[in-house]
């Protein structure tokens, strides 16, 4: 009984209650329309018959009074007020007093009608008995204000709800606009972030670099002591899922400072200045709790150079943001133990005063995992997931050549999806090459209706590609080849690429050959060509153009090169003349032909096997390696990635 009296208590202590500044302005609100409400006289309506036959005719009106030339105010003599007939005006509403009035009113047109009839209808009274109504003009000051103020509190309501919109729900309750210079930056709690740099796998180099800007924070004395300065900044690089975002979450993970989280975005706005003012805004607070971390996702929404687009307005807006950037980062006034990261996809746009050294010191290149770093990210992201026995982490590392860490984790949760409909208790080596299947190619069409022929040609298409990967040294091998529709493709194959850094004249001009395989198929077996060809023959002409007039592997052509890096190149006119642009065509086109002409010879050297391999295809409509194998043979050569990994186990067993 007593703690339920406690806590009875502890609810309505009045300790416990807040006073909201808003309550004040609805109580005067409230006050003005009650006095209005309690100064308006309680008079009831009636007309001039009424007034004339039951009370003037009787002789039971006191006195009349004309107000605003627009209403009839009627008082009843006392001595009347206690018939039947005035019961509802005799008394005040508040307490039980005698009404002392008015009590009726009614609307009167004009003054000069209104005398006329009064005149009228007292012709027959006595002079002493007759009415002669007195004037008077009242103003209702607090009905005016009132009116004036209502709807000026109803416009500066929309216009608060109007610009808090616009100013994107920035800083809190009915202060949106006040707070639309301010930072959008959050400042990340250390209890928030649970990623640190061991839930971070492969980007070892990358690691190594960020986690030394965490102990300049942690340990500045380390380095200044030797005369050093702290880097300003540092910016990731890469393609879009090879873990920008993650390795900055790292380091708020193992960082014990405070740490700024925003996006390139947060500072646009439609206003003229806000951005350039929460770029101030943010390096006040970041300076404020130093040692700190600034960091900027997509910093290209802000950092693109100035100068290169003709619009104005908005791009002035986001160059004025930029400057201010480049200001604080490296300007005059100093911005001790402010660290800057940024993440963009698209470094080749960024202005050149932004990456210059003093702003972002160090830039770390996060490029796409190998397949060493690629088994490194499975094992991370397949500890949540039941696996089966049949899984390897090699062979999966293998089978997704070209993925980013995104992708894997995009593989990883697909395949448990489709392990899961078909209610499997674990998933195993097959759903995940559903999954990459899914990702690569598409969604199966297996309802897509196809007649024999159309089946037939799409057959040997696809054994002219396996057949040619095969057979050639620096094409890449099959791993899986099939004939059901995915996606926007009749058939699809899938190849296991060399990860290599550098690539030779013939190591292309094979790939080529194996890209041109399913048309020289078609043109051998049909002796007739279709337009299935299409993506392969886009593939092969830019593969063969970047060869001419990029990386200069033509012997007609020479070595030069019209690869423009900087991307200043507006693409309006070429960099070469009429002639030697005829000289590329040409060129261009002389590779084509002759890798055709070269795969038309393969496959006619092997043209029992093609036949073999294609009515594999229309039985089982899905082939693998190993029917390979049993066709043409063991392959003779084996890829980089295979070898790699057996090193890397190999050295793991040792140890």
């Amino acid at each position: 009984m007593n703690k339920n009296k406690k806590n009875s208590k502890s609810i309505i202590n009045p300790k416990n209650f807040k006073f909201k500044i808003y309550w004040v302005y609805i109580i005067i609100f409230l006050f003005f329309v009650g006095i209005q409400m309690i100064g308006t006289e309680k008079a009831r309506p009636t007309n001039w018959k009424d007034f004339n036959n039951k009370m003037l005719q009787e002789g039971k009106v006191d006195r009349l009074t004309i107000v605003n030339k627009e209403k009839v105010f009627i008082y009843i003599k006392k001595e009347f007020l206690s018939e039947e007939q005035f019961k509802n005006v005799s008394k005040t509403p508040i307490g039980n007093s005698q009404n002392l009035g008015p009590h009726y009113y009614f609307e009167i047109g004009s003054v000069e009608s209104f005398n006329l009839d009064l005149k009228e209808a007292q012709k027959d009274f006595e002079y002493d008995e007759s009415l002669t109504p007195s004037y008077e003009t009242r103003k209702d000051v607090l009905g005016d204000i009132l009116g004036w103020i209502i709807p000026l509190v109803f416009f500066v309501g929309i216009w608060f709800f109007i610009m808090k919109r616009m100013s994107g729900g920035a800083g809190g309750g009915g202060s949106q606009i006040f707070n639309i210079g301010k930072t959008k930056g959050k400042l990340v709690d250390k209890a928030d972030i649970k990623v640190t740099f061991k839930d971070v796998a492969g980007l070892e180099g990358a690691k190594e670099e960020i986690s030394e800007i965490v102990d300049f924070l942690k340990k500045p004395e380390k380095y200044t002591k030797l005369g050093g300065k702290i880097p300003r900044g540092a910016m990731l690089i890469g393609p879009p899922g090879t873990g920008k975002t993650l390795l900055a979450k790292a380091v708020a993970g193992e960082a014990k400072v405070p740490f700024f989280s925003l996006s390139g975005s947060d500072f646009v706005e439609m206003f003229v200045g806000v951005g350039a003012s929460r770029v101030r805004d943010l390096f006040k607070q970041a300076k404020e709790k130093s040692p700190s971390i600034i960091f900027i996702d997509e910093i290209d929404a802000i950092g693109r150079a100035r100068g290169k687009n003709a619009m104005t307005g908005s791009n002035d807006e986001r160059e004025n943001t930029l400057n201010q950037l480049l200001t604080e980062m490296d300007g005059f006034g100093t911005n001790s133990g402010v660290i800057v990261m940024a993440a963009t996809n698209r470094a080749d746009i960024l202005d050149k005063a932004l990456t210059r050294a003093g702003r972002f010191d160090r830039q770390i290149y996060v490029d796409l995992p190998d397949v060493t770093e690629r088994k490194e990210i499975f094992e991370v992201h397949l500890k949540p997931i039941k696996i089966g026995k049949d899984i390897d982490i090699n062979f999966l590392a293998r089978q997704t050549p070209g993925f980013s860490g995104a992708d894997i984790a995009n593989v990883c949760n697909e395949s448990a999806l489709i392990a899961a409909r078909t209610s499997k208790k674990s998933v195993g080596k097959q759903d995940f090459l559903d999954a990459v299947d899914r990702i690569i190619g598409g969604l199966e069409k297996k309802s897509k209706i196809i007649s024999p022929n159309e089946k037939k040609t799409i057959a040997f298409h696809e054994a002219g590609h396996a057949a040619i990967s095969w057979v050639l040294e620096h094409a890449a091998p099959l791993i899986k080849v099939t004939i059901v529709p995915r996606g926007k493709s009749l058939g699809a194959a899938w190849y296991l690429p060399e990860e290599r850094q550098l690539t030779t004249t013939e190591q292309m001009l094979d790939e080529m050959c194996s890209a041109l395989g399913g048309r020289a198929a078609e043109k051998i077996f049909f002796n007739k060509i279709s337009t299935g060809a299409l993506s392969d023959l886009e593939k092969v002409t830019k593969q063969a153009f970047a060869m001419v007039s990029i990386y200069g592997l033509s012997e007609k052509v020479g070595n030069i090169s019209y690869y423009d890096s900087s991307g200043q190149n507006s693409g309006f006119t070429k960099p070469y003349s009429e002639e030697r642009a005829k000289l590329i065509d040409e060129e261009v086109s002389s590779l084509i032909e002759t890798q055709y002409n070269r795969a038309i010879k393969v496959l006619e050297d092997n043209k029992e096997k093609v036949m073999n391999l294609a009515d594999a295809l229309l039985k089982k409509e899905v082939i693998f390696k190993k029917d390979l194998e049993d066709i043409f043979g063991l392959r003779k050569w084996k890829s980089y990635s295979e070898e790699q990994l057996e090193e890397i186990d190999q050295k793991k067993t040792k140890k």
